[in-house]
């Protein structure tokens, strides 16, 4: 069992995943019931609470496994693309609901009630978040994707499922100047292995959640015994509970707690600042 991390192995005293049996010890053993997240995003929270600490979020059209549908509209669940644990409220997943077939590929779009930019808009979905797409529509000003269950989205906002960006960097760069949020993973709020691991999911490599897990699955690390490599764009450099992303040998992207945002600056400046609240650079890896 101590080998086993909680943040993505599901097990409580009372309930477990069924994959776990025989490693963990519980009074029930499940196989869940799969599902679909249907709001913009909903946070995963370490307890049943809308005051508990948000440890990350899920996207519209994110896979899970509903593991404990349980009281007062909370439901505790495993996501697909990370396997993060936590809970979720029950009004914000699906188990019916449509396979999706394109992603958000722009920072934000809008869902417009109908194929027209001066109709009503019904939400707002982030980067990553993925929706089916029923038909196409559209006006003299755009195209749209005509979704399910009801509105429409500009198609040059959307790339098919199974298409990918091809740099990370770039993608996070697209997020310049989102609000920092401890345990975000969108453009409305974002920290700074959010940032890492969306804009990787928009490549098509699915990474895990936190910095640490980062550090020891992501890449090759670096000598750093004679002082700072020579750094190129995509290199990943991991303080204790931080990282961020090189833009280029000097220049570094991260989601930060100093500036509140996904901020870029020179690498010089965010070690020193680090290292005077007495935290070093753990490594530097190369992917």
């Amino acid at each position: 069992m101590n080998k086993l991390d909680r943040r993505i192995h599901a097990y409580r005293p009372d309930l477990a995943d069924q994959r776990l049996e025989g490693q963990v010890e519980a009074e029930h053993f499940v196989t869940g019931t799969p599902a679909r997240i249907v709001a913009p995003k909903t946070g995963l929270y370490r307890h049943p609470a809308p005051d508990a600490p948000l440890d990350s979020e899920a996207l519209r059209g994110d896979s899970l496994t509903i593991l404990d549908a349980g009281d007062e509209g909370w439901n505790w669940v495993q996501l697909g693309h990370d396997d993060y644990v936590g809970w979720m409220a029950a009004n914000d997943m699906s188990a019916d609901t449509a396979q999706p077939t394109h992603v958000v590929c722009v920072p934000s779009t809008f869902v417009f009630s109908g194929p027209d930019i001066k109709s009503a808009v019904l939400d707002i979905l982030p980067l990553g978040a993925s929706v089916a797409v029923g038909g196409e529509a559209s006006d003299h000003n755009a195209q749209y994707g005509m979704i399910e269950p009801a509105g429409a989205i500009v198609m040059q906002h959307l790339m098919p499922v199974g298409e990918h960006a091809g740099d990370f960097v770039a993608v996070a760069e697209t997020l310049l100047g989102t609000p920092y949020l401890w345990g975000g993973c969108s453009a409305f709020g974002i920290d700074c292995s959010g940032l890492v691991q969306i804009a990787m999911r928009m490549t098509g490599r699915h990474v895990p959640r936190d910095s640490d897990m980062q550090e020891e699955t992501l890449g090759m690390a670096l000598d750093c015994t004679a002082g700072l490599p020579a750094l190129q764009r995509g290199d990943l450099v991991f303080w204790k509970g931080h990282l961020g992303i090189m833009q280029d040998g000097e220049r570094l992207l991260h989601a930060n707690a100093h500036h509140m945002a996904v901020a870029s600056e020179p690498l010089s400046d965010a070690i020193a600042r680090l290292e005077a609240a007495g935290c070093p650079v753990t490594s530097i890896k190369r992917l």
